[in-house]
């Protein structure tokens, strides 16, 4: 463990560990077991037999989790008995960053090959008024013009959601219901959890501020949920820095990092794509959108490309009158308005690539996809 644990604080930043430190009894497995672990290392050097007796354990308790075992020698007998009874890599002892960086790379093209269902979208605004939930809210009712089945769009907003503000909706449920059902999720409960707008599921924040000093349930096996449930979904997050936006981040297939191109916005964007990748999510899957987009009063495309050293993927020109007009009403704002087109673009080009990416993530996967695989299924062990 004292090997294994500054590598996977360096390769899984996000995944919480536990070390449970001896060979667990049955009633000790039961209790692991129930906390759902998604990466499990177990230790085949110290009691190979006792080992052996965890082994199949793991693999018929959680047989969703990924088990790699460390092993003393490269025993080709030993490795072929373990993979019989449920590892899906192994590394030796003592652990190295050599053994373990391509071992992980293995699993994520595991976790990527068996992905499926919808696609994910977290929207994260880089500070506050640049016009995320908007966004969003836009961008699930685009999905249903443009033909997507199946379109949630939740507010996972912890101190001040406005979803039901935008939509003029009420709910008597909310994400943390959800949370606190992960057990028991299923169509029937989650019907009961969410609202209805113009053909979309709408999930709502709660009424009151979350209390953030208190640790909140990890979002993942909600999100997982989701992707099962739905063609795509639109996730409204209200801030980029607490550890729960981090989780739904990684957890998400893609990422829209909201931001308008004035200058206090951008010196913002900047910080947020720094903190993000600092936390291993997945640069390819953040995508920067300029919001409220006027070259007369802030900086240009080009000139924001070359400040911020990334690709500005889509602009949505300011059109202040008609987006104040759909809040007054508690509409999405008109498809043939300049913001109503500029979204509808946006969405297809989302909508369009889980289509065209579909097969090809079955063949190959990213850092961010594996750690969102993980995250999605709970914790790590």
């Amino acid at each position: 463990m004292s090997d294994l644990s500054p590598l996977l604080s360096q390769y899984l930043p996000l995944v919480p560990v536990q070390d449970v430190g001896h060979y667990p009894e049955a009633r000790q497995l039961d209790q692991l077991i129930a906390k759902r672990p998604t990466l499990c290392f177990l230790d085949v050097v110290t009691n190979v037999e006792q080992a052996l007796t965890v082994l199949p354990a793991l693999a018929t308790g959680l047989p969703q989790a990924k088990i790699v075992v460390v092993l003393g020698s490269n025993d080709p007998d030993l490795i072929l008995r373990c993979l019989r009874q449920g590892a899906a890599e192994f590394v030796l002892n003592p652990v190295t960053a050599a053994q373990l960086q391509p071992a992980l790379g293995r699993l994520k093209e595991m976790v990527a090959g068996g992905a499926g269902g919808g696609t994910v979208c977290a929207v994260i605004p880089v500070k506050g008024a640049v016009g995320a939930s908007t966004v969003a809210v836009n961008l699930a009712h685009h999905w249903k013009r443009i033909g997507a089945k199946k379109i949630l769009l939740a507010d996972f907003d912890l101190t001040s959601g406005t979803v039901s503000f935008l939509l003029k909706i009420k709910s008597n449920y909310s994400f943390l219901d959800a949370l606190s059902r992960v057990d028991s999720l299923d169509s029937d409960l989650w019907k009961g959890l969410v609202a209805n707008a113009g053909g979309i599921d709408v999930l709502l924040s709660p009424e009151n501020p979350v209390d953030t000093s208190h640790e909140l349930p990890d979002p993942s096996p909600v999100i997982s949920f989701c992707k099962q449930a739905y063609d795509v979904a639109a996730i409204d997050l209200g801030e980029p820095y607490s550890y729960w936006s981090l989780y739904v981040a990684a957890a998400a297939d893609e990422i829209l990092a909201v931001t308008t191109n004035e200058l206090p916005s951008l010196r913002a964007a900047q910080r947020v794509l720094h903190h993000l990748a600092s936390h291993g999510i997945d640069r390819d899957k953040v995508k920067l959108v300029i919001n409220r987009y006027n070259p007369d009063v802030g900086l240009n495309q080009e000139a924001i490309e070359t400040a911020l050293q990334t690709k500005v993927h889509h602009l949505i020109p300011s059109d202040y009158e008609t987006i104040q007009r759909a809040l007054v009403e508690g509409k999405p704002v008109a498809p043939a308005t300049g913001f109503g087109k500029s979204l509808a673009a946006l969405a297809d080009r989302l909508y369009q690539k889980k289509e065209e990416e579909q097969p090809a993530k079955k063949k190959s996967g990213t850092w961010g996809s594996f750690l969102g695989g993980l995250l999605g299924r709970g914790k790590s062990a």
